[in-house]
């Protein structure tokens, strides 16, 4: 399949283009004689058109057919874009960053959408089928008419508008999707209709889009700790709180050196499948040539379901100086701020047994089955008219948008009893024997089959060797809604000024609004007496995925393994839970699961309006055209949660309001026939995410997450930015653009951590009200976080507050765009070819606040200098910028297109960055207390089609042919390997079929 993929000389996806309408020299004539320019070429061209006549910096891409967009997933559209970086799910594109950040607005023909999340964002691009869409507009510099809201650009969605039809439109597509690592092949159909009349009461039309899409993606996310891992050397004179360390006793004899050992392994299958439906509705009616109605309608719906599963090598760190690993290597954790931190010695190969005389019980084996869904009905309907009245236009428009999600959710843990070791004391785990080897920049790991501990096969699959530990039961529900008015003129002053070609006004009035309740049941076990054995509920147990070594070959891994079925956790969540229920009933705990209940602590529901007003001058004298104008709004917002101290909660309701002026500038100057220049002055505004507003808390049941708390202190950030490019149009269809641009950005988000201490033997505090910080979690299993055995414990903080001061972006994007159809009498059946790429440089500067090193991030950090008394111990600080910000990024795509065959392939890079997206639920006390660096990567996608008749066409489509895998470091990029992430290889076959 990779063959015939790459065979075409394949490209990569339809950037930026802006194109004249210029005659194809492999088109036909039309009965009419109009030049009729089909395919690729088209689309390039129609965009590049569209760009070059934008008053303002616009990129376009266009579907080279009714439903035919460059790729299959919107962000995977998006990234043909100069400037524009995406971020994935399981291999699925998920997250687009323009320019660096994250905080852009997505839209639907001009209308704000709302997300299934907290965000500002808008509408999630995996909800939203490409084939249902005519085009992408990313506006990089917004004019005053453009709504408020983001920092890198305003992406928005267009679908077809009827009127504008020249012919009939009606196509149908059928394609099936094969996910190599889910070995699974899923439908996706597409239809849509389109037509125009003239009638007895004008003109009208209408347009009616829809898609059914399953997908199913897979990808395998394992993690290793070894952050809490320090083991110093025998000689060290270690001081903890005070006192002096028996090293004799706590040390091997034998390790004259720091190292980092294991401390947490962890092998995480991720598995989503999508289910989505979208439609897309317009009709227009245009009773006169001076007037036009139109009504527009989106509707999705979508089940996200997760069914994935976690092999934990818990309580590594109770037997960690006790074993000493086989194999090291020299971690070099580079520089924070200017500031070297020097290297150290790290486990690469080792076996971790267990030591019955240190600790009976560790290290120990989970094996855990996480079952949800995120179920979304989104709409949005937007009813308007645009009235042209002499010199005077007005446009009228209403819309709603709105977004409801619930999250049911059944996520199972069960602990491993192995036969082949004590069972000692009143925990419900024993100790298992572990391998590991991190060489060759792999996190490898399951079973040590040569321990005499080891258990075998069939003792691994053995219901009685199971116990409950865990039960998790969750309905999440989420409304997001925003409705807005809107009133805009535009007066044509060109016949009496000569230069100011019109004035435009508009007013916009929106509210908006997020609600999230949080439902949840939550059952730990910790006791062997309260929990019962896998027998009592062995008609749920199925074996866990063991195609661990699907992705790269490796042959260790955790293979053999029980989990509650999680189809039948998904599918009969209350049938699971009563089979559940009768086997709790038969220990003596008297433990039972409860129905999920609205959370007291788990809620808010915040409010804001806004109105806006803008004016805005448009002008041309000359070579040189623009507009000038100024936007003003003014937001309120009113925010109800609870406040949590220690465990009291008390609902808060807490009111603000704030204002803006967003000038805005934007000039085009035709210096040539050929060469266009631009530049732009721009201000706007980032509201935070309702979430970072939220003092309301969500508790989870592990010991070692972070919970998130909002701060409703904080401030919109601001951001000015400055554009300047050069367009050079050197043939047909082509383009070679240079730009740069700048921001500056003030009330910057930072993510912070507040740590809850932890003693000398990693225990932390057990009471509230955590007065060594922290927040009290009621419902976390203390583990081997206490050496007292039950639920609640104080855990981490993390939150996010304003940076004080300015933070800059710096930038250069390139693109260029060509192709070989003017050479087709010289070049023959070569002329068909053509490339496009972009190639994008950016720096951040400037900021102040800063993340500091957990606790065990400074103990490491202090060891490699030779400080081993805690009294003297200083953190480690380094501002933390942009999270999701590559300095580089570039993708090549080189197309194809005669005789009927249009071929691209397009291979995508970009550079390493910092993300607090990890493996496993980390959090940023588990990484040292900075994000993670994701490292560079790159990845190839291709496509190939074939029109067997003029109506028929069929093709395929690949998505990372080359299956790159993900690896992310701690502390700094090349540092610290902590987790990778191998996603799927994707395959679309299909065909479409006009009318």
């Amino acid at each position: 399949m990779a063959t015939l993929l790459a065979s075409g000389a394949v490209a990569a996806l339809a950037a930026p283009a802006m194109a004249q309408e210029v005659a194809d020299p492999g088109a036909e004539e039309a009965p009419d004689n109009r030049i009729v320019v089909t395919g690729i070429r088209s689309s390039l061209q129609s965009a590049l058109n569209e760009e070059r006549n934008a008053d303002s910096l616009v990129e376009v891409i266009q579907a080279e057919d009714i439903g035919k967009l460059p790729d299959q997933n919107l962000a995977e559209v998006l990234e043909n874009i100069p400037g524009i970086q995406i971020t994935r799910t399981a291999g699925v594109g998920t997250g687009v960053q323009i320019r660096g950040t994250n905080d852009n607005r997505t839209e639907i023909n001009g209308v704000s959408t709302v997300g299934a999340g907290a965000g500002r964002g808008g509408i999630n691009f995996e909800d939203v089928n490409a084939a249902i869409i005519a085009s992408v507009e990313v506006i990089k510099a917004p004019e005053a008419r453009t709504i408020e809201g983001s920092v890198g650009g305003t992406i928005n969605l267009r679908t077809i508008r009827p009127l504008d039809l020249v012919d009939r439109v009606a196509t149908v597509r059928v394609q099936g999707e094969y996910s190599e690592l889910s070995e699974s092949v899923t439908p996706r159909f597409a239809a849509s209709f389109g037509d125009n009349w003239d009638t007895g009461i004008g003109e009208i039309g209408i347009v009616l889009s829809g898609s059914y899409t399953e997908q199913e993606a897979t990808s395998f996310r394992p993690r290793v700790d070894r952050d809490g891992g320090l083991v110093e050397n025998v000689n060290a004179q270690v001081i903890r709180n005070g006192s002096l360390e028996n090293q004799a006793t706590r040390r091997p004899a034998a390790q004259s050196f720091d190292f980092l050992g294991i401390q947490f392994l962890n092998q995480e299958l991720e598995n989503f499948e999508f289910e989505t439906i979208n439609f897309a509705g317009t009709v227009e009616w245009a009773p006169s040539d001076n007037l036009r109605i139109f009504f527009d309608a989106f509707v999705n719906e979508q089940e996200r379901r997760q069914d994935s599963s976690r092999v934990q090598g818990s309580g590594v760190s109770a037997v960690l100086n006790v074993n000493v690993p086989t194999g090291f290597e020299t971690v070099d954790f580079g520089s924070l701020d200017g500031v070297q931190l020097g290297s150290i010695q790290a486990a690469v190969t080792g076996v971790i047994e267990p030591v019955l005389s240190v600790d009976p019980d560790d290290p120990n084996l989970r094996f855990s089955s996480d079952t949800g869904a995120r179920i979304t009905d989104s709409q949005l309907f937007r009813l308007g008219g645009e009235w042209e009245i002499g010199l005077v236009t007005v446009f009228v428009e209403a819309a709603t948008s709105r977004s409801d999600t619930v999250n049911p959710e059944l996520s199972t843990t069960l602990n491993f009893i192995n036969p082949n070791t004590p069972l000692v004391g009143t925990l419900n785990d024993n100790a298992v024997p572990f391998a590991y080897d991190l060489s060759g920049g792999s996190l490898t790991f399951g079973i040590a089959e040569s321990s005499p501990f080891a258990p075998s096969v069939a003792q691994l699959l053995d219901p009685a060797n199971v116990v409950l530990q865990a039960v998790n039961v969750g309905n999440d529900q989420r409304e997001n809604t925003e409705d807005s008015l809107r009133l805009d003129f535009s007066y044509d002053t060109f016949d009496l000024t000569g230069f100011l070609t019109s004035f435009d006004a508009g007013l916009r009035y929106n509210t908006r609004r997020s609600a999230f309740q949080e439902f949840s049941s939550n059952l730990n076990l910790t006791r062997i007496s309260d929990s019962p054995r896998g027998t009592a509920f062995s008609e749920l147990l199925v074996p866990g995925p063991r195609n661990f070594d699907a992705a790269d070959g490796r042959a260790l891994a955790f293979r053999d393994f029980l989990l509650i079925d999680p189809n039948r956790s998904f599918n009969d969540q209350a049938g699971t839970i009563a089979i559940l229920n009768q086997a709790l009933a038969g220990v003596p705990g008297m433990r039972s699961i409860a129905e999920p209940t609205a959370s007291n602590t788990g809620f808010f529901d915040i409010e804001e309006e806004t109105v806006a007003f803008y004016t805005q001058a448009n002008f041309e004298f000359g070579p040189v055209r623009g507009n000038l104008g100024l936007r003003y709004i003014g937001t309120s917002v009113a925010s109800t949660g609870n406040a949590v101290s220690g465990t009291t909660v008390t609902q808060v309701t807490s009111t603000g309001n704030y204002d803006e002026w967003l000038p805005r500038l934007n000039l085009t100057a035709e210096v040539t026939e050929d060469i266009v220049l631009r530049a732009s002055y721009t201000e706007d505004i980032n509201r935070p995410d309702f979430n970072q507003l939220s003092t309301s808390v969500v508790f989870g049941t592990s010991a070692q997450a972070a919970i998130p708390i909002g701060n409703p202190n904080l401030q919109p950030e601001t951001v000015q930015s400055f554009d300047a490019s050069v367009d050079w149009y050197f043939a047909p269809s082509a383009l070679f653009s240079v730009g740069v641009f700048h921001k500056e950005r003030t009330n910057l988000f930072v993510a912070q951590l507040e740590e809850a201490p932890r003693d000398g033997n990693g225990f932390g505090d057990i009471t509230p009200p955590c007065e060594g910080g922290g927040i009290f979690n009621p419902v976390a299993n203390r583990n081997v976080s206490s050496n007292i055995p039950g639920t609640g414990i104080c855990v981490d903080i993390q939150t996010t507050i304003n940076d004080s001061a300015t933070t800059t972006q710096t930038g250069i994007e390139v693109a260029f765009q060509y192709d070989l159809s003017s050479f087709e009498e010289s070049l023959g059946f070569a002329s068909g070819f053509g490339v496009i790429a972009n190639y994008t440089y950016q720096e951040f500067g400037g900021g102040e606040a800063e993340n500091l090193s957990a606790q065990r991030g400074t103990d490491v950090f202090n060891a490699i200098n030779g400080i081993y008394n805690d009294a003297n111990f200083v953190p480690v600080s380094a501002v933390q910028g942009l999270l999701d910000f590559s300095p580089h990024a570039y993708n090549v795509t080189l197309f194809y297109e005669k005789y009927g065959i249009s071929a691209r392939a397009r291979y995508t890079w970009r550079d390493a960055f910092r993300t607090l997206d990890t493996a496993g639920g980390a959090s940023l006390n588990s990484t040292f207390g900075f994000p993670v660096v994701s490292e560079a990567r790159g990845q190839l996608n291709a496509s190939i089609n074939y029109d067997v008749t003029p109506f028929l066409n069929i093709g395929v489509e690949g998505v990372n042919l080359t299956r790159s895998n993900i690896r992310q470091f701690c502390v700094n990029d090349g540092a610290l390997l902590c987790f990778e992430g191998l996603p799927d290889r994707r395959v679309t076959f299909g065909a479409s079929l006009s009318f």
